[in-house]
């Protein structure tokens, strides 16, 4: 990203930057200093249910890293979980954020079949990055 560690750090803890670019964010706040509670509207399909999970920074190594683990309760649907490991290089003038992402689902959502819904939570996903770039004033370069 073609702006300083420290100013994405800062992005990346800051609701009112994260409500602008997670897709369907419809609330998000922190809850205490490593949670935050949050209400995402997901296309799935005919299907859009809102999920209110909390979320937990752990591994926090500020303005470098951490682990953000993630419960969502999507009513009679079931639940979805997933964590992302996010780490933060200088990269020349700009920086690079990388991450590894893993999740699953249980209950009436998996009916829906698991190809619509890792692809739904790759847009997300995808969105994220592009909003999040954008609403930072930079652009992204995926590799």
């Amino acid at each position: 990203m073609a702006a300083s560690r420290h100013d994405v750090w800062a992005a990346l803890n800051d609701t009112a930057v994260l409500k602008d670019t997670i897709p369907g964010c419809q609330r998000i706040e922190w809850t205490s200093g490593e949670t935050l509670e949050l209400h995402i509207k997901v296309s799935l399909g005919v299907v859009h249910p809102v999920f209110v999970g909390d979320l937990t920074l752990s591994n926090v190594i500020p303005a470098k890293s951490y682990t953000l683990s993630g419960k969502g309760r999507g009513g009679i649907l079931g639940l979805a979980e997933g964590a992302a490991d996010i780490t933060l290089h200088d990269a020349g003038e700009g920086c690079e954020l990388a991450f590894t992402a893993r999740g699953g689902a249980s209950g009436q959502i998996m009916r829906l079949g698991r190809s619509l819904i890792g692809n739904s939570a790759q847009k997300v996903i995808d969105g994220f990055f592009e909003r999040f770039a954008e609403a930072m004033g930079t652009t992204i370069e995926v590799i």
